[in-house]
């Protein structure tokens, strides 16, 4: 049974998720493996959430600001290092990949996202 606490943060949940895979594959026909993009879930409920972090040191030169990108979502779902994860939120789609380890909680996970470069 889900609870009520996790029922009001999937509420606020406004993205959708596909989480692709680089796995090896055998082809039926001619048994020869070799490696591919792999989808392992689709439209999966979601939030990104965004936050802007400035360098705060006293020199002449600029600061320095960054962006980290957090996804927020089921706890139950496992998302391997390495993953590629397109989120479209907002009428906007990007490409994502893991960039540490989830936090999870009872109700919900945390991701920490760094933009899709390439499978490692």
């Amino acid at each position: 049974m889900v609870s009520a606490r996790r029922k009001a943060i999937e509420s606020l949940y406004k993205g959708e998720c596909t989480i692709k895979e680089f796995q090896s594959v055998k082809d039926p026909n001619t048994h020869i493996t070799t490696n591919k993009e792999v989808t392992v879930l689709e439209e999966q409920k979601c939030k990104l959430s965004f936050e802007k972090q400035m360098s705060s040191t006293k020199t002449n030169a600029p600061a320095i600001i960054a962006q980290s990108t957090k996804l927020f979502i089921a706890p139950e779902i496992n998302v391997k290092a390495g993953s590629k994860i397109i989120v479209t939120q907002n009428g906007r789609t990007n490409e994502y990949s893991r960039s540490g380890e989830p936090a999870i909680y009872m109700d919900h996970q945390e991701i920490t996202l760094e933009l899709f470069k390439g499978y490692s």
